[in-house]
């Protein structure tokens, strides 16, 4: 990554872009963990302007049309843009959006989606500010130092309240985890898994944000919570007869008892997650 996403980037010029292209690597439904969790979230609900970045979203614009499908449920004037800072994934994308806007998709072809060139300095038409960015599977390839100049950079384009989303999975979408970020820095850190066959929760250390997953080791607290999360998981293995989500819903109720500061209940726990305060499982 270029060192203008430092936390005192120098001014850029015009059409500068910063980051590096990703592998672009992009599966159908890969993201619906994470979309499922903004959809809920009050930083899109509640928004004044409910207009959401999907940035770097990889070789096809499918998950910036998914996004803006699924986030469509919960504010119908929702609309995405989607960003890359590779100009022939731009062109690959808006030949999708052609093909959604003559009805040949299961999409519906009125979808408020865009896609444009950009990186890390989150460039909008008018400089209009987004609700909330979704920055996935993009910082995996930079080095940890590099972490905080994007995060503050991606935070200051924020609207006020505003949600940035950034995190990884695996390609099919069963392991995510991501943290939450406002315009002040991180507030929060999620898992979500898919229970049903899961032998142990920390299977997701293979698929920690850029900021945890070199931290997985003893003396950090993301190692303490990975190894209470697989102990809790195996202590309930026989609530696996009730299925999958009560198991994961009993796991997470033992981990509030032993002090973890989860936040959410049962609801969200049903769907494979457990969120946290960033400060429960921030590096040392």
């Amino acid at each position: 990554m270029p060192h203008d996403a430092s936390p005192h980037p120098r001014r850029l010029r015009p059409g500068q872009r910063v980051g590096t292209v990703t592998r672009g690597t992009t599966n159908t439904n890969r993201l619906r963990r994470v979309d499922r969790w903004i959809a809920a979230h009050p930083a899109f609900r509640h928004a004044v302007d409910p207009y959401v970045v999907d940035l770097g979203y990889g070789a096809s614009g499918v998950t910036a049309l998914e996004l803006a499908s699924r986030l469509s449920h919960a504010r119908p004037d929702v609309s995405v843009l989607g960003l890359e800072i590779e100009p022939e994934r731009v062109r690959t994308a808006n030949e999708q959006l052609a093909r959604v806007r003559a009805g040949e998709t299961h999409f519906d072809a009125a979808t408020a989606v865009g896609f444009a060139i950009g990186g890390f300095e989150v460039p909008t038409p008018g400089d209009r500010r987004p609700a909330v960015i979704r920055a996935f599977n993009v910082l995996r390839q930079y080095d940890e130092a590099d972490v905080p100049g994007a995060w503050r950079m991606m935070c200051s384009r924020l609207a006020a309240g505003g949600l940035l989303v950034e995190g990884t999975c695996d390609e099919l979408g069963r392991v995510s985890s991501w943290v939450g970020l406002g315009p002040s820095g991180p507030r929060t850190f999620t898992v979500s898994l898919r229970r049903s066959g899961l032998e142990r929760p920390s299977i997701v250390a293979e698929r920690l944000p850029k900021a945890l997953i070199h931290r997985n080791v003893p003396g950090e607290r993301i190692h303490e919570l990975l190894g209470a999360l697989d102990r809790a998981w195996q202590v309930h293995a026989p609530m696996a007869v009730y299925g999958p989500s009560q198991r994961w819903i009993a796991t997470s109720a033992t981990l509030r008892h032993e002090g973890w500061p989860v936040i959410g209940g049962p609801r969200r726990a049903r769907l494979g997650e457990l969120t946290l305060p960033w400060s429960a499982v921030e590096p040392g």
